[in-house]
């Protein structure tokens, strides 16, 4: 047996979504499984259009995900597994907006993260966000698919114009729009200690990036969702939100990374001195 298949892996996940302060409607919707120890599948999708109509765009895309996610033959590559399942949920959205004339022109985010004995990978369009939280510094892994998230990745405008520019809001992509659409696939590996964190925009456009690794760390997944929910709302957020929280409690742990050449000119300097 090698050493990979030795090694224990156990993940914790949670899921939370509310409707806001200021929303009648929650077009928000978020899925979780915890398929075994080792592996744990998160979900968030914010819908667009009208109430009903992203309501119905975030919940079929997420219930799709899951369940095809769930229903592929064992033994399928955990990247191929969800990249399908994210399709598939593209194609179900794309369908009832074409078949319905109430849903006519819904569309959705969708961001969903795999963890697979150490291995993460994750599917995502539109402008909910995919964080890393590993030794108190919060990274976003994804891209958002707005206005202003292009204009800040060519230059056009710093990050702090984006947070408050109007486009901040504006998609340029996603789920359900067209028949095919692109998506973003990313790969990484995650270690003990490490958090991850699916969220809409309605969390991280009210809390700072400092603000969601506190109330990340030192707390299981279910207290965070809540406590990050909780205190987005006391600010008094205006658009639903959702958290979703993998917790990596038993794995392998991060290798030290090696020093650079700087450190290691100055170490041997240091000796012959």
């Amino acid at each position: 047996m090698n050493a990979q298949m030795e090694t224990r892996f156990e993940l914790e996940v949670a899921t939370l979504t509310d409707v806001g302060t200021e929303r009648e409607h929650n077009e928000d919707n978020c899925g979780e499984l915890l398929e075994s120890p080792g592996c744990g599948l998160l979900v968030v999708a914010d819908g667009v259009s009208s109430a009903e109509a992203g309501e119905t765009a975030s919940q079929t895309a997420v219930a799709a995900t899951v369940k095809t996610f769930r229903e592929q033959p064992a033994g399928t590559a955990t990247a191929k597994r969800l990249y399908r399942a994210v399709q598939q949920a593209n194609i179900e959205v794309y369908d009832l907006a074409t078949v319905v004339p109430e849903l006519r022109g819904m569309t959705t985010t969708l961001t969903a993260v795999v963890v697979d004995r150490g291995e993460l990978t994750a599917a995502h369009i539109g402008d909910s966000r995919l964080y890393l939280l590993r030794d108190g510094r919060l990274t976003q892994m994804t891209k958002d698919h707005t206005v202003a998230g292009e204009k800040a990745r060519m230059g056009l405008m710093s990050k702090s114009r984006a947070r408050e520019s109007p486009d901040k809001s504006v998609l340029t992509r996603s789920l359900g729009r067209e028949l095919i659409v692109p998506i973003d696939r990313l790969s990484n590996r995650v270690y003990r200690d490490d958090t991850l964190l699916v969220c809409s925009d309605g969390l991280y456009n009210v809390l700072e990036d400092d603000e969601m690794a506190a109330l990340l760390a030192g707390t299981d997944a279910t207290a965070a969702c809540r406590t990050l929910i909780e205190t987005a709302n006391k600010r008094g957020t205006l658009d639903n939100l959702s958290a979703a929280v993998l917790r990596v409690l038993d794995g392998p742990p991060r290798p030290q990374e090696s020093a650079g050449l700087g450190d290691r000119l100055r170490a041997l300097f240091s000796r012959r001195g």
